[in-house]
């Protein structure tokens, strides 16, 4: 049961190209700085320890506070953490655009994506209760293909704005996004919230942000000090005992953040698979690969944002394709067979020299079919 009031037709429209700007700004947060890393490292220096957390402290604090933050919204109301996490959001890419250090840049970026995180899990429950039937699944159909244009288009608007204005520059363009989506969800997003919640998780909350950052901070400082050194070990140790204190606590809560009985359903555990596999395939290329094309190999910032194109530009086509597809084929055929071409792709990305006509298929072999399970 929700307590809320329904807007008119015309307002859930608005409402939703609110919750689809906010949603469009969250890939250009961690392809943009990944595009101006060398740049950010030229102004502000840092170890390469500190550099990698310019896109690490985004993706941990917002991938570790969705759960939470969607508890929050039940409880405390949709539209309330929608536009909270909008402004501090906001507030932290105007940090990083004026920091002075490579220090306050990575604790911004963390605050980013805490507020990111606010954002989208109280923009989508907020847009779950404007829809329902065939409307909710057009709706959520709009918000993943917002996410698909900031893929798409934020490498190569992110290297435009930096050999422009700068890379300071593209945190205005997400600033400006972010303000378009408050001013706009602040007049049409209806508050409601869960009578039935029982408030946040703590206990679950903490110890899985604590399992993930120890984690987190173990594999990153692993390459510099080694496997077997010992902060990188008791790191290491912290998060596996994290874990399973996350597991001992989930099944004892009235109400867990993650509902652990679900894994015993394999159709659940699968698709929690499909969901990893194109992370691991398409995501991490995303950060990885402009790092590599403009450090290493000496491209510009938009020669590297075009070929990038080819890596997210099929999230805009495939995943509708994928959709229409299953009408005839079986969604478990679909992706079993994207998975497998994605695999290829990355087998003979991994054996091409880093010439840009080398690059255009491997990228798009590998790009397209890892976006399939998802459509």
């Amino acid at each position: 049961m929700t307590l809320m009031t329904r807007t008119g037709p015309a307002g859930r429209w608005l409402v939703l190209l609110s919750v689809c700007l906010a949603a469009m700004t969250m890939p250009l947060s961690f392809t943009g700085p990944a595009v101006a890393l060398s740049r950010i490292a030229a102004d502000l220096g840092g170890s390469p320890l500190a550099l990698n957390w310019v896109t690490n402290a985004f993706m941990l604090t917002f991938g570790a506070g969705l759960m939470a933050a969607g508890a929050l919204a039940d409880n405390h109301g949709r539209k309330r953490i929608f536009l909270a996490g909008l402004a501090v959001y906001l507030l932290a890419a105007l940090g990083c655009m004026l920091a002075p250090d490579i220090v306050w840049f990575d604790m911004f970026r963390a605050l980013q994506g805490i507020g990111g995180a606010a954002a989208f899990a109280g923009g989508a429950s907020a847009l779950a209760q404007e829809f329902d039937g065939q409307s909710r699944l057009r709706a959520f159909s709009f918000l993943g293909t917002s996410f698909g244009i900031g893929l798409a288009f934020g490498p190569v608007a992110s290297g435009l704005l930096i050999d422009t204005f700068g890379w300071r520059a593209i945190f205005l363009l997400v600033a400006a996004l972010g303000v378009a989506a408050a001013a706009l969800g602040l007049r049409t997003v209806t508050e409601s919230r869960d009578p039935d919640a029982t408030g946040l998780d703590w206990a679950g909350a903490g110890t899985f942000t604590i399992a993930l950052a120890a984690l987190t901070y173990g594999v990153l400082q692993a390459p510099q000090s080694g496997w077997a050194d010992p902060f990188v070990l008791a790191l290491l140790g912290v998060a596996a005992v994290g874990f399973a204190a996350f597991v001992i606590v989930e099944r004892r809560v009235r109400r867990p953040m993650l509902d652990l009985t679900l894994f015993r359903f394999p159709r659940f555990v699968g698709v929690q698979f499909l969901a990893a596999a194109p992370a691991y395939a398409f995501v991490v290329l995303l950060v990885l690969l402009p790092i590599r094309f403009i450090g290493i190999e000496g491209m510009s910032e938009i020669k590297a944002g075009q070929l990038m194109i080819c890596l997210s530009g099929p999230l805009l086509i495939l995943p509708l394709l994928a959709g229409q597809a299953a009408r005839w084929i079986a969604p478990a055929t679909i992706c079993g067979v994207g998975l497998l071409v994605a695999a290829a792709g990355l087998v003979w990305l991994s054996r091409v020299p880093a010439a840009d006509g080398a690059l255009v298929a491997p990228l798009v072999l590998t790009a397209s079919p890892s976006m399939s399970p998802q459509g």
